[in-house]
């Protein structure tokens, strides 16, 4: 199988295998990259965070239909906090994504092995395979956890937060730090109990953002409120379009040295465990003759 043109055609199980050699094959990996890249870069991305049990799955089960039904055709990027190997909470998500699914929405999880540089390379490059395969826009779902969603907030074009009334930790978590990367907010299960106390809390206190984001009652299960959400989706992407260039090259920037600074750092590990001097210096700074800082500053000297 030419695994490019299928990609092309849209073959379900291309893109699959294209995304599963990105996480797990660097050197075909590059391959790959190199036949499409010049293709990318235009499809819109929308990173969809917050805590867990906020009901994002049902939430992007039901927006991917309103959005297809918009005329978008939509993929699913869901990164698994959890195991590679068992697929963690991921087998749940996708239960509760098939009607999406069955629209023609493409679901797939991703691992972020708690490794958050990694994240970003196999993410940019999943992005990829799925704009060459003729999805746009392209979301992203992550339990907002701290780092992966700065990670995250580097290859979207939008980002939304999503809360329910039965989170608990709700505002603390909002004080956390996710007050600054939110487009849009959601107060998702609208219809629980304090979901209106909780609605005023979060538009109080995001009030003072530089963003200036909506903030939006939804509920997933109900469907309620999930196609004015769609909509303004629909309107910040039309209105993003419009910078799409300038931020296109900013993200690569950000890429580039992020490659850059991964292979220098390889580089450079290759060269210590073989290094006689920084073997000498390390058994110095062992029987303490010797201070971390000092003997960094001489190793370094070696190397540059």
């Amino acid at each position: 199988m030419d695994i490019v043109s299928e990609l092309k055609k849209g073959n379900r199980r291309a893109i699959a295998r294209a995304i599963s050699i990105i996480e797990n094959n660097e050197k075909d990996a590059k391959i790959i990259i190199k036949k499409i890249f010049k293709n990318s870069g235009k499809a819109m991305k929308i990173g969809i965070t917050g805590p867990a049990g906020a009901g994002k799955s049902t939430l992007i089960n039901q927006t991917s239909l309103e959005l297809n039904k918009l005329g978008y055709k939509t993929a699913v990027l869901a990164i698994d906090p959890t195991s590679h190997i068992t697929g963690g909470a991921i087998l749940g998500d996708r239960v509760r994504m098939t009607e999406s699914t069955d629209s023609g929405t493409y679901i797939r999880s991703m691992a972020s092995r708690g490794a958050t540089g990694a994240i970003s390379t196999s993410l940019r490059n999943s992005i990829r395979i799925l704009e060459y395969a003729g999805f746009n826009p392209i979301i992203i779902e992550s339990v907002g956890a701290g780092q992966t969603e700065v990670d995250i907030e580097k290859v979207v074009d939008l980002t939304v937060v999503v809360f329910n009334p039965h989170t608990g930790d709700s505002i603390q978590t909002i004080k956390a730090g996710l007050t600054e990367i939110g487009d849009i907010y959601l107060i998702n299960k609208s219809d629980l109990p304090g979901a209106r106390q909780l609605f005023d809390s979060v538009r109080d206190f995001i009030g003072m953002s530089e963003k200036n984001p909506d903030v939006m009652m939804v509920s997933a299960k109900s469907n309620k409120g999930v196609t004015d959400f769609a909509k303004k989706l629909e309107d910040l992407m039309k209105l993003r379009q419009k910078t799409k260039g300038a931020d296109e090259a900013s993200r690569l920037d950000s890429e580039l040295r992020d490659i850059v600074l991964n292979n220098v750092k390889n580089k450079v590990t290759t060269m210590l465990d073989s290094s006689k001097s920084y073997a000498a210096y390390l058994k110095k700074v062992q029987a303490r003759k010797i201070d971390p800082f000092e003997a960094a500053d001489k190793i370094s000297k070696g190397l540059v």
